[in-house]
């Protein structure tokens, strides 16, 4: 596969580490949640926006870019790897597509889509030959033929990005984009129950997202409760749900 416009670096390159730091400090002070006042764009589509246009092609300028599938992503995809072939793949927030063509790799029928026409565009840009289908589209507007089409979801990192307002439609939203019985791979911050709230962006999740997951249709059958590594540095659940055939 190809990466055509992507620089031949790594974010642990210093001068990519640096860019990525600028950059940070720069969409911060762009971003009306840092500023803790309500944001007038819940789904923050115009700072997502910024987001792809200052960056210029450059990834470092792109904070959740790593150029790699997550390490989390890509170690369940590995240990279920036998399991994935011909499966109907569903890569929410794709961004530049690291994830999405992990699943790929495996053998899925992946559909990866992301809320910033940019964001897709670039990721077709970087894997010109991919099989993986991308497509700009709406979490809570989605195409009316995704509904119950998926037998796996994956949903990295988009929940901790949005207010904490929009967690429940956001469930319920997955859950109506499985087919009965499919599953929803969950990867996010976490944070104790009794835990002050980050201010956020990203807000960590905490356990109880996993009843208002049950309340949406997603019975949970694995939560990792997983402590901050160097590879991974900080704490994280990863959690295997599956859509109820009731839901």
């Amino acid at each position: 596969m190809g990466e055509e416009g992507v620089r031949a670096e790594t974010p642990r390159d210093a001068d990519f580490a640096a860019r990525r730091a600028q950059a940070r400090l720069e969409l911060d002070a762009l971003d009306p949640a840092k500023g803790g006042a309500p944001d007038p764009d819940p789904l923050r589509r115009n700072w997502f926006e910024a987001v792809y246009s200052l960056a210029q092609n450059d990834p470092a300028r792109v904070p959740w870019a790593n150029l790699a599938p997550h390490p989390l992503v890509k170690s369940f995809v590995d240990f279920q790897l036998s399991g994935l072939a011909g499966t109907r793949v569903l890569d929410v927030g794709c961004g530049l597509g690291d994830n999405a063509e992990w699943f790929g790799q495996a053998g899925a029928d992946v559909t990866a889509f992301d809320l910033i026409e940019e964001a897709v565009a670039w990721a077709q840009r970087r894997f010109p030959g991919s099989k993986v289908a991308y497509c700009a589209a709406d979490l809570f507007k989605p195409p009316q033929d995704w509904r119950s089409k998926f037998d796996f979801i994956n949903e990295c990192y988009t929940l901790q990005a949005l207010a904490p307002s929009l967690l429940g439609e956001a469930l319920a939203g997955l859950a109506a984009l499985l087919a009965p019985g499919g599953k929803l791979l969950l990867i996010a911050r976490a944070r104790d129950e009794d835990a002050a709230a980050a201010s956020g962006p990203p807000w960590p999740l905490p356990a109880s997202i996993f009843a208002q997951a049950a309340g949406a249709g997603l019975e949970p059958l694995v939560i990792e409760d997983i402590a901050a590594t160097a590879e991974v540095p900080s704490r994280h659940w990863r959690a295997l749900l599956r859509r109820s055939n009731g839901a």
